[in-house]
Parts: structure tokens; sequence; C-alpha cells
């Protein structure tokens, strides 16, 4: 839909008169603050259709209005959501699949033995990390945290 600019002014004119009125109100119940705040509102119409921005913001509108719509109405638009949906659900449970199946390869040893994750789960003074553990569980327990 195409408007000419005299459709357009008339709208910004509008819209900056119906501003200028509840700026005028404003004014003189709440003070030079919110006055001048509202005289800043009261031109943004005109500034928005001389730089083409009211024209722009009106077809942003009206086009996700048509895509919304088109999105309702649409059971192509709803197999997509579906097919989307089963996608994402597909995701998750590779993800909880993974998560329990026990690590393999060169993974879970690394090329040298076991990775330092797992020495470190060890007892013993070769355990890695035990003196900055022993040095948190020390601190969590004067804080009365366990």
């Amino acid at each position: 839909m195409t408007y000419d600019a005299a459709a357009w002014g008339a709208l910004a004119f509008a819209l900056s008169i119906l501003l200028g009125i509840v700026t005028f109100f404003r004014w003189r119940s709440r003070g030079a603050a919110a006055g001048l705040r509202g005289a800043g509102f009261t031109l943004l119409p005109v500034a928005a259709w001389l730089t083409g921005v009211l024209e722009l913001a009106f077809d942003v509108a009206d086009s996700v209005g048509r895509w919304a719509v088109h999105v309702v109405f649409s059971p192509t638009v709803w197999l997509g959501v579906v097919v989307a949906g089963a996608s994402a659900a597909l995701f998750g449970a590779a993800a909880l699949v993974r998560r329990r199946e026990p690590r393999r390869g060169r993974d879970a040893t690394g090329p040298a033995g076991p990775s330092p994750a797992v020495r470190a789960r060890g007892k013993g003074p070769a355990a890695i990390g035990d003196d900055d553990l022993d040095d948190i569980e020390a601190i969590l327990r004067k804080h009365g945290i366990s």
C-alpha cells in the first residue's frame, strides 16, 4: 500500500498536535521538566515524516502483521514448526544419551594415559589438586558451609 507524501505529512502533523495537547497539560500539572520532555516527543512525528522513518515504521508493522497472519493460518508453517520441534527433541535426546554413555577412545584416556581429571579422582599423594580442595574445604567450613 503506497500513500503520497501529503498523507504521511497529515498523519505526522496530526500526531504532533495530539502530543502537543498532552504536553501542554503535563507542563501545567507536572512542571517544566515534564513539559520540555513532552515537547521533545511532540516533534518526533514530524521528524520521522521528514526522514522517511514514519513510512518505514508503517511498512515494518504491515509486514510483521502479514507474516503473523500467514503463520497463524498456514498449515505448511505449522508443519514447519512441528519439524523444528522434532529436531530440537532429537538434539536434546542426543545430549542425554551422550551424557549417559561411558567415554571411549582418546577422549577418556588421552594419548599418554588417563587425563588429569581422571588422575585427580584417585586417592593418595599422587592425586592432583588435593591441596586446593583442602584449602577450599577449610574456607567453606570456616563460614559454616559444608
